[in-house]
């Protein structure tokens, strides 16, 4: 490794450095139960390090007795060590390039591994962690975290067996020739290693506070590149606002970066000054010996050329300290996501659910939404401390069946409930108490793969990734052919515009689906829905966002899709839910009413009263347009 290298090393492991954390017992022995598990390959690249390390002071060691047969007149000698040094290149180059490919192996392994677990094991947390959870944070654990995990199998793991091979030979071969000029030449690293340790602190600060700002502008540019972060700037009228917070904060990271790079400049230049310094004094007090006949002049070229490989590996290993824990702290910021216990677990032994109408049952449920603790983690939410709040009830006894073929409407007050019923139905929450059954089984007994089957959503947001059409559609059904998807599409009354995109299904959304209107959005979702075709349906406002000239086409597909199945319809307009079959209305978590639309109205109650508030003329007030039938679930920040 060459000086430069190191320094640049070195300078790399002071700015990756972390704060100071209690060593983890705990976690390193989760690390070397991985490396277990690449025990074979570990072996090899080991191996493999340490033949480079021998093959390296081996250079050295010929080249001095060149020198030695030069100054005899041998001619055959200095051939054959002529030849030796080249085979010695030429092992050490094809070692070497294995090593990196074991190297290499083993770290995009390792990357594969972590991240795959990470991302599976994400997946199955409740929705509770992604509202509470900075996206930011969670990638940077999948990105930035499972790299820095890597470096220690690929990067440290390497660097500290072939350094401490490398110093360890170096040494023994010097003191051979001459243990005096081994210690003097050793007597000025301590010059150059603890000036260094301080300005690696000086840089890890430096290095902080830039990472800081680049989040900073990672996060604002991020926000305000989206499509509804730069509607509300330009709505505001702050683009000058925005761009003088930018520039200031990119302003301090260039400064920062200057005064980064000549530390890290004055590091080098101590490096190869040092080492200069050393060499000089080889010479010199070698040169001497050798004139005295104290020495060859052979051991003096060694002794010369082994230092430049000895300051390099040594100043690495004062820096290992740092890169292990470096890497045990990427382990830990890793592992505390794979602590974290699911809520929601799939049963062993669940049963399928079958692709028939069933019936859909809510038996005294009681419900209370987890708290931070138990779904979350500081550090993920960038708070010093979690939330405490969480355990507050937020349904009470709640029971009522839909049958096949029937709709069933949930009204309220916002924070009555109704989009929690909603998430407990397609069990992206647990229920406290009683039990939620579909098909007759709770649905805590059933495979996670089957209920959502069975259970068709369509959200109020209507949302949609940044792929093509195909790739959204086939979100339900992946193995739905392209006939399938436009005939998903013509039902849900979207077949003109699809006709009219140049690129039909391969069209791209645009984030969250912002290339298109409100109301195709949401059309889009209810094509998703129409290809899924559900045994039971949750509508959520379903045709909120449409205009009044396509509002009754969509309709008829819903209808169509409704058609047989179980609904379960959330509502804030009344008008929606006007020809349900049964109208529960919820009030504090629990039902406080149940029955059809002029049952409820004629009974004077909470219901009457919604319908009088909404349907009241007022001057301020228009009379709301009705929309259709069937509207489902609200986020749960609306309700909560």
């Amino acid at each position: 490794m060459s000086m430069d290298m190191v320094g640049r090393t070195s300078m790399w492991s002071a700015m990756s450095a972390q704060e100071e954390r209690r060593f983890d017992r705990e976690t390193v022995r989760r690390i070397l139960a991985m490396a277990r598990d690449r025990r074979w390959w570990l072996t090899a690249f080991v191996v493999g390090s340490v033949v480079v390390s021998v093959l390296a002071v081996a250079t050295p060691v010929l080249a001095g007795r060149v020198v030695e047969a030069i100054s005899r007149d041998d001619g055959r000698t200095v051939t054959i060590l002529a030849l030796l040094i080249a085979a010695v290149a030429l092992a050490e180059a094809g070692v070497g390039l294995l090593v990196r490919w074991l190297s290499s192996r083993l770290g995009e392994d390792l990357i594969l591994d972590l991240r795959t677990r990470v991302f599976d094991h994400v997946q199955r947390m409740p929705v509770a962690f992604f509202t509470r959870t900075r996206t930011g944070a969670l990638v940077s654990r999948l990105n930035n975290d499972v790299l820095g995990a890597q470096r220690a199998f690929s990067g440290t793991l390497s660097g500290v067996v072939s350094n401490v091979v490398a110093v360890v030979l170096t040494g023994v071969v010097m003191a051979s020739i001459s243990w005096q000029i081994t210690l003097m030449a050793l007597v000025l690293l301590p010059v150059f290693v603890l000036p260094a340790r301080r300005m690696g602190r000086r840089l890890a600060q430096l290095s902080r506070t830039q990472a800081q700002l680049n989040a900073a502008m990672t996060t604002q540019s991020t926000e305000r590149f989206s499509a509804p972060g730069a509607t509300l700037v330009k709505l505001f009228g702050r683009p000058a606002e925005e761009s003088r917070a930018f520039a200031e904060a990119a302003r301090r990271v260039r400064d920062i970066g200057v005064r980064s790079s000549m530390l890290q400049s004055v590091f080098l230049t101590a490096l190869t000054l040092v080492s200069a310094l050393a060499l000089a004094l080889v010479y010199g007090v070698g040169g001497a010996a050798a004139v005295a006949g104290r020495l060859d002049t052979g051991d003096i070229v060694t002794l010369a050329l082994m230092l430049t490989r000895l300051y390099a590996p040594l100043t690495a290993l004062a820096g290992a300290r740092v890169d292990i824990m470096s890497a045990l702290v990427s382990f830990q910021r890793v592992f505390e996501v794979l602590d974290l216990v699911p809520l929601v677990r799939e049963k062993p032994g669940a049963l399928a659910l079958p692709d028939e109408p069933v019936t859909v049952e809510f038996r005294h449920v009681d419900f209370a939404y987890p708290a931070a603790s138990e779904v979350s983690l500081a550090s993920l939410e960038d708070v010093a401390r979690l939330d405490a709040r969480g355990g507050e009830p937020v349904l009470h006894d709640v029971s009522f069946t839909v049958a096949p073929g029937r709709v069933v409407a949930l009204v309220g007050s916002s924070g009555a409930g109704k989009s929690t019923i909603a998430a407990l139905l397609s069990r992206l929450y647990d229920v406290n108490g009683g039990a939620v059954l579909v098909g007759g089984h709770d649905v805590r007994d059933v495979t996670a793969e089957s209920l959502r089957r069975t259970v068709g959503v369509v959200t109020q947001d209507g949302h949609l990734f940044h792929e093509s059409l195909r790739s959204n559609l086939r979100l339900a059904r992946p193995e739905a052919t392209d006939e399938e998807l436009l005939d998903a599409l013509r039902r849900a009354r979207l077949g003109p515009l699809v006709e009219s995109l140049p690129e039909g299904l391969d069209t791209v959304v645009g984030e969250r689906g912002y290339r298109f209107s409100g109301g195709e959005r949401q059309r889009l979702t209810i094509a998703r829905l129409l290809l899924a075709r559900p045994s039971v349906v949750v509508l959520d406002e379903a045709t909120a966002s449409l205009d009044s000239g396509s509002e009754a086409a969509v309709q008829a597909a819903l209808d169509e899709a409704l058609a047989g199945r179980t609904a379960l319809v959330i509502a804030h307009r009344l008008s929606t839910v006007r020809d349900a079959d049964e109208i529960l209305v919820l009030e504090g978590g629990r039902i406080v009413e149940r029955g059809t639309h002029d049952e409820l109205t004629a009974a004077g109650g909470r219901y009457a009263e919604l319908h009088r508030l909404q349907f009241r003329p007022s001057a301020s007030t228009p009379t709301p347009t009705p929309a259709s039938t069937a509207p489902t679930v609200i986020k749960e920040s609306a309700e909560r």
